[in-house]
């Protein structure tokens, strides 16, 4: 017997539109769905990464450097100086992006083209970083776990905040860019340096100044740091050289006490997954004793 007649005909003339709208709901699932991901920015990629759909990522920036892995992927060069044709040579059907992505007529034509392209906004704060990882993993179709993702990676600062918080005097630090013919660039407010010393619960002496800047013998004795920081795995004006070998800084306080802290540049100022770790492991050099390291 058939059970045509059993369903009410205002029923009956709902199931095509039903129908409808669940094949538009699959098909709006599928295209959220890229197979074919360009990823430019290190916490880009880390996080797609983390999600494990690094599987979908046909290419990287040079930027992408974590996991080791990653580095093994086609390259389409600097993220600030991308080349739309190179990109578009990887056929993508989503190009992720961070912030700062450029120059402006590459991300144009990247645009116009007709590819899919997702701008993940910047932003170093505890609350933005979660952000950040949610929104990369939304537009790649995996909601759910990038808010688990974020909400952890939170949770791990919280944590460090919350162990941070009995300390009372705080380490004065100075975050070193570069060294460059005895001259030290400096790390300002506004900067990823500037977010990470606070994080970690130190106080950035140069806050003063926005942005990076070159620092004078006469400023670097005045800001008298207790500890600098310098990045590794950055090139050579980065890893090589020792900064106290500037007598500006040999006469601080952390040039007297040899207080002197690198750590990997993509760990440290990547903000991506791993930044909760990072956090921590700066924090336990700042805080030897008080701060046990992320491992």
């Amino acid at each position: 017997m058939s059970i045509r007649p059993l369903i009410p005909a205002a029923i009956r003339a709902l199931l095509p539109f039903a129908l409808a709208a669940s094949l538009a709901l699959r098909a709006n699932a599928q295209e959220n769905q890229p197979a074919r991901i360009v990823a430019i920015g290190g916490a880009v990629t880390e996080t797609l990464y983390a999600l494990g759909i690094e599987d979908r990522i046909v290419a990287v920036d040079t930027t992408s450097v974590y996991p080791p892995e990653a580095a093994q992927r086609p390259n389409v060069g600097y993220m600030r100086a991308l080349s739309a044709e190179g990109v578009l040579t990887q056929s993508p059907d989503l190009v992720l992006m961070e912030e700062g992505a450029g120059p402006p007529p590459a991300i144009a034509l990247l645009k116009s083209s007709g590819v899919r392209v997702e701008t993940i906004p910047g932003g170093h704060g505890i609350e933005a970083l979660g952000q950040k990882l949610a929104a990369i993993a939304a537009a790649v179709g995996k909601p759910e776990e990038g808010q688990a993702l974020a909400e952890e990676v939170e949770s791990g600062l919280r944590r460090l905040e919350a162990e941070l918080a009995p300390i009372e005097t705080r380490k004065r630090v100075l975050f070193i860019l570069s060294i460059v013919d005895g001259r030290p660039m400096a790390a300002g407010s506004g900067t990823a340096a500037d977010a990470i010393i606070a994080i970690a619960g130190g106080r950035n002496v140069f806050a003063a100044a926005h942005g990076y800047k070159t620092l004078s013998a006469e400023a670097a004795t005045e800001l008298a740091p207790d500890v600098v920081v310098m990045m590794t795995g950055a090139g050579p004006n980065h890893a090589a050289v020792d900064p106290f070998e500037i007598p500006a800084l040999a006469a601080t306080p952390a040039g007297e006490a040899k207080a002197l802290v690198r750590m990997d540049a993509s760990y440290l100022l990547g903000f991506g997954p791993r930044t909760a770790d990072a956090a921590r492991d700066l924090a336990a050099q700042l805080y030897p004793g008080t701060i046990k390291p992320a491992r």
